[in-house]
């Protein structure tokens, strides 16, 4: 028997999506604090500590610290359906990418996350934080010491940036992947950094000096757009100005325009 609200859902959008998830009578929806988008009459908003009543509040309080650890928000938010009809609560991406349903009844021992991509879940799955325990993997790996993982034998939906790249690998397989670019990862799969290796490839590659590695078994999802990168390529447009300067230029040909 599932202990895990058996959820129905749709995604839409392309590159700025948004998941609809479908409650039956009694059912209900976890979330991430302010990334709910719309709900229909007969949905209940409540907020919380946490979700598990059974931890007490000391419990509930040591989850929620760990929540803003991996970039989450102290508390979480209930959606339940009150009404005796279906009913419909959106959730909405924060940046340009894709969200990527789990159904986490498939993965071996849980869904290992990059901090700060859980969007929402069924009511049932654990999020709890999850130290990565490799020095080398916490201080190069992209995403640092602190991830997330989530639990469960039901539905759960996370979001990366841009495009997703899924893969599996089998028993002793290696991927070397970009820093950043790792979304998550299956439990069984084991994460690890490389040194790029060559004094030209380190300093002039364009790739840094480490490389992210995952081992099999499991299935690995991939981003092609990581946040901090997108981040950075506009932060870089701002500060030296070309930005200023290609809007002075555009206004100047309105101007000249005009006269």
């Amino acid at each position: 028997m599932n202990k895990s609200d058996v959820i129905d859902y749709k995604i839409e959008g392309d590159d700025m999506q948004a998941v609809i998830v479908t409650l039956d009578p009694a059912e209900v929806v976890i979330a991430e604090a302010g990334v709910m988008l719309y709900m229909t009459d007969g949905v209940a908003m409540q907020t919380t500590m946490s979700t598990d009543k059974s931890k007490g509040f000391f419990g509930n309080l040591m989850k929620a610290a760990g929540r803003m650890f991996t970039g989450e928000s102290f508390f979480i938010t209930n959606f339940e359906n009150t009404g005796g009809q279906r009913a419909d609560v959106a959730f909405a991406a924060p940046y340009p990418g894709k969200i990527i349903p789990l159904d986490l009844s498939t993965y071996q021992g849980g869904f290992i996350a990059q901090k700060d991509s859980f969007l929402c879940a069924a009511r049932g799955t654990d999020v709890s934080v999850h130290f990565n325990q490799k020095l080398g993997a916490g201080l190069f790996g992209g995403e640092g010491f602190i991830l997330q993982k989530l639990v469960g034998d039901g539905l759960a939906f996370i979001h990366a940036g841009g495009n997703i790249i899924e893969r599996r690998l089998e028993p002793g397989q290696v991927l070397r992947v970009d820093t950043g670019c790792i979304v998550g990862f299956e439990s069984t799969v084991d994460f690890d950094v490389q040194f790029v290796g060559g004094f030209k490839n380190a300093l002039f590659g364009g790739e840094g000096l480490w490389f992210s590695t995952v081992r099999g078994p499991g299935r690995v999802f991939l981003q092609t757009l990581p946040f901090a990168r997108l981040a950075n390529r506009i932060a870089s447009v701002i500060t030296t100005g070309r930005g200023a300067e290609q809007t002075g230029g555009l206004m100047g040909s309105l101007m000249g325009n005009d006269d």
